[in-house]
């Protein structure tokens, strides 16, 4: 970030041209106040004529007008005397931006608190069932979650779908709401230079041999002994991956970094991708900004996302 735009000066700066432009425009309403013509003064013109006798008069605006443009300052300068925007002067109500929204927020708070209260002492499932609950968890997820994974929950690529039962850190109520506390970070490393491209097209059509998709079947030989030495330790000799460390199942057919999950050619080159250049994945903590109670009642809702939560209690 450039420094300049942060320091004091600008501060001033702004300060002298909104004063500046009060005192400004003062000058300019104080210089065409209106003047009363003596009996018989002949009234000026602008020197404009058109159809050889239509002139164009140099009256003064109505009073009433002048009156509006006065009443304009006024309230400028009342406003800036309370509220910023002088700069570096913050007015004498101290009003911010941050302020307003944390006094609404504690209203907020204060007003359904005790709705958070009850649902987080109930049982994910049991909340995961109610539908006010639902609604209440649908508003957090259209608020803070829709920008990743979409408004109908159903992901991006590299945004995990949160409809299916497909969960690469487990899809249990404790789980979600583990996620979604504390974040995740997860990371693929980067085998393009080790193996080469041969050799990453060797453990990517192996991996494609996992889910029975199209394949080479001479590379898909030569990457399995690859995979088995390198690739298993996350995924496990069997591709079914690991929940523990976030390691991928893969041999579900859901690609989580792939624009397409039914032609194997787009699938390849993800998972080509994928091998060589690596994938770091952040899913951001929310326990710090939402507390645990909003928490709760979001990982309901999405633990319903891909449970009927009319029968989740049951």
């Amino acid at each position: 970030m450039n420094q300049d735009f942060v320091s004091g000066f600008w501060g001033y700066y702004v300060a002298a041209i909104v004063i500046g432009g009060i005192i400004g425009m003062a000058y300019l309403l104080l210089s065409q106040r209106i003047k009363r013509k003596a009996a018989g003064e002949k009234v000026e013109t602008c020197g404009h004529v058109w159809d050889g006798d239509l002139e164009e008069y140099n009256n003064p605006m109505p009073k009433w007008w002048m009156g509006l443009f006065w009443l304009t300052l006024i309230f400028g300068v009342v406003y800036l005397a309370l509220y910023p925007g002088l700069g570096v002067y913050s007015g004498t109500k101290q009003w911010t931006s941050v302020g307003q929204y944390e006094a609404e927020r504690k209203t907020a708070e204060a007003r359904y608190q005790a709705i958070y209260d009850k649902y987080l002492k109930m049982d994910i499932k049991q909340v995961a069932a109610d539908p006010e609950a639902r609604q209440m968890g649908q508003r957090l997820f259209g608020t803070y979650c829709v920008q990743c994974h979409g408004a109908d929950a159903k992901g991006a690529k590299g945004f995990p779908n949160l409809t299916d039962h497909d969960w690469l850190y487990g899809g249990e109520p404790e789980k979600i709401q583990e996620t979604i506390l504390g974040g995740r970070k997860g990371a693929m490393p980067a085998f393009g230079a080790a193996l080469g491209e041969d050799g990453v097209k060797d453990v990517a059509n192996y991996v494609m041999s996992l889910s029975a998709l199209p394949h080479n079947a001479d590379r898909a030989v030569r990457g399995k002994e690859t995979f088995t030495t390198i690739c298993a330790a996350c995924h496990g000799p069997d591709g079914k991956g690991n929940q523990a460390m976030g390691a991928p199942n893969l041999t579900d057919k859901v690609w989580l970094y792939s624009s397409s999950q039914t032609k194997p050619d787009a699938i390849q080159q993800s998972i080509i991708e994928t091998i060589t250049n690596g994938r770091n994945g952040v899913m951001p903590p929310w326990k710090d900004f939402l507390g645990e109670a909003k928490v709760h009642l979001l990982a309901s809702y999405v633990y319903g996302l891909s449970n009927n939560p009319q029968t989740a209690s049951k």
